[in-house]
């Protein structure tokens, strides 16, 4: 099938330590504007290959900034760290997935800058095509919040179902199927083994990031991904601090830092064009819901 990929926007997971006995030095707490400003991030997988990358820049250096990635393998505790205030920025997300955390916790967080947008992708070892899909078919779809509505979006993109016309982008779940005329059984599942189970079913929804892990490249193995345009806003990444925090002048200097060109550069050598680059305002987000 052919696979479009419209660049329309312009466009360019718990911690091995840090408790709030032994909180990092943030922004908030380092006052003296001549000294160097330690950030810490948590991060995982390829966000986090960039993220050490970025700190290893002369341009970081040269901002005042030292940068203190932090290895997290849960996206929930990433979150959580940041909305304590244990952690200064967390970099993993798209802003869909943060509107579905902040829904679900009384602890808030916010973006800070926008980062990429990496498209979600359907896999599969026994498909070539979607019309080869069979009625009965399995396809396995991310059972977290936000990613299960892009899924679902994504394989009524696809013309394998139709939902509800009031489908929430966020909330969204497999009872807003309305049609669904091959009968596929769509399987939540836990996106950790996600990779592992591909060859169990007939297909599997994968988030790049995790694709990636799998040695997959939603480019060229997909048989199908999502187009990158105005109706994917949502799932634009974002680097995200404690509600309150997000207009620190120190801390949007990190926001700054991935735009860089070698970071553009290095993005492009690294992640098969998967990646993105999106550099707007959060008001871009904020307005798409």
């Amino acid at each position: 099938m052919k696979k479009i990929l419209g660049l329309v926007l312009g466009l360019s997971v718990g911690i091995a330590g840090c408790s709030k006995q032994d909180a990092p030095e943030t922004a908030a707490n380092n006052t003296n504007k001549d000294s160097v400003h330690t950030i810490t991030i948590a991060s995982t997988g390829s966000d986090a290959d960039i993220w050490k990358f970025i700190a290893k820049l002369p341009e970081t250096e040269a901002a005042g900034l030292k940068l203190d990635v932090k290895n997290f393998t849960d996206y929930v505790s990433m979150n959580t760290a940041v909305a304590n205030k244990e952690i200064d920025i967390n970099a993993f997300q798209s802003y869909a997935y943060m509107v579905a955390y902040n829904d679900a916790n009384t602890q808030k967080i916010a973006p800070l800058s926008t980062t990429y947008l990496e498209p979600m992708g359907i896999y599969s070892s026994k498909v070539k095509n979607l019309n080869d899909f069979k009625t009965g078919s399995t396809i396995a779809i991310p059972n977290d919040g936000a990613n299960e509505s892009r899924a679902l979006l994504l394989l009524q993109s696809a013309g394998l179902v139709k939902l509800k016309p009031q489908f929430d982008n966020v909330k969204g779940t497999t009872s807003d199927v309305t049609e669904n005329p091959k009968q596929i059984t769509i399987k939540p599942i836990q996106m950790a083994t996600a990779v592992r189970v591909k060859d169990e079913v007939d297909a599997i929804v994968l988030g790049n990031t995790l694709a990636m892990e799998g040695g997959l490249n939603v480019l060229k193995d997909a048989i199908y991904y999502e187009p990158i345009d105005q109706s994917t806003k949502m799932n634009v990444n974002v680097l995200a601090v404690a509600e309150g925090r997000q207009n620190d002048p120190v801390l949007q200097k990190v926001g700054q830092l991935y735009h860089t060109d070698a970071v553009k550069q290095y993005v492009k050598e690294n992640f098969g064009g998967t990646k993105v680059n999106v550099d707007k305002p959060t008001t871009y987000l904020t307005e798409a819901q």
